[in-house]
């Protein structure tokens, strides 16, 4: 688990392509003295886990099932990357809660300049747009975010100076796609009050909530 709260950019050093995948090699500084091999690392909002580790990064492998849901097939040597290690029992939950399985990838389509305020408008599949609340929280490219605006498939976050200049949104341009995990909570709700993934008897229903004193 994550808070979407990215500790630093690192860089692709190589992405290599095979049968079974990809082979990611990334540099950093930061985060490099306090990983080791078997950890989970925020990539760009992907967890990974960490393969090999360097003078001057680490390794992962990324699955054919991660490259064929995320944009991480299309990274190129050079390209800046937000990282975050794991989240610790001790930790404060500055974000939200960012599980590192990517939903869908988005299109940012708009940015707004306001001083050294953005507004960053994104498209993604209209069958992920219900998980998109107004005030509520999205992962985009690993950053926890608040929702501003949502039209159908359609939103747009506000991007604080700090927010935009320590991560990768300043190399973002219109037309570039973006990794989108949705909040879990909206998952766990929907699984919950389905009727087709729940038995009658524990089916949510007027009477059910008049029994138990929510009505």
């Amino acid at each position: 688990m994550f808070t979407g709260l990215i500790e630093e950019t690192g860089y692709v050093k190589s992405l290599v392509k095979n049968t079974n995948g990809a082979t990611l090699v990334i540099t950093c500084k930061l985060i490099l003295g306090d990983i080791k091999i078997g950890d989970s690392i925020c990539v760009n909002g992907v967890c990974e886990t960490v393969t090999n580790i360097f003078s001057d990064g680490f390794e992962v492998r990324i699955s054919d099932e991660t490259l064929g849901v995320t944009n991480l097939g299309n990274l190129k040597n050079g390209d800046i990357l937000n990282l975050e290690r794991a989240l610790t029992l001790n930790s404060r939950l500055g974000g939200h809660i960012v599980s590192g399985h990517i939903d869908c990838v988005g299109k940012l389509t708009n940015i707004e300049k306001l001083s050294d305020f953005y507004n960053l408008t994104f498209e993604i599949p209209e069958n992920y747009s219900k998980y998109i609340v107004y005030k509520g929280s999205v992962a985009i490219s690993g950053i926890s975010l608040t929702i501003a605006k949502t039209t159908d498939n359609i939103f747009k976050v506000a991007i604080i100076p700090h927010t935009y200049q320590n991560t990768n949104l300043k190399n973002t341009k219109i037309g570039d796609f973006v990794n989108i995990e949705t909040d879990i909570l909206g998952k766990y709700v929907e699984k919950m009050l389905s009727a087709n993934d729940n038995k009658e008897e524990n089916t949510i229903s007027i009477d059910f909530l008049k029994e138990n004193g929510f009505v």
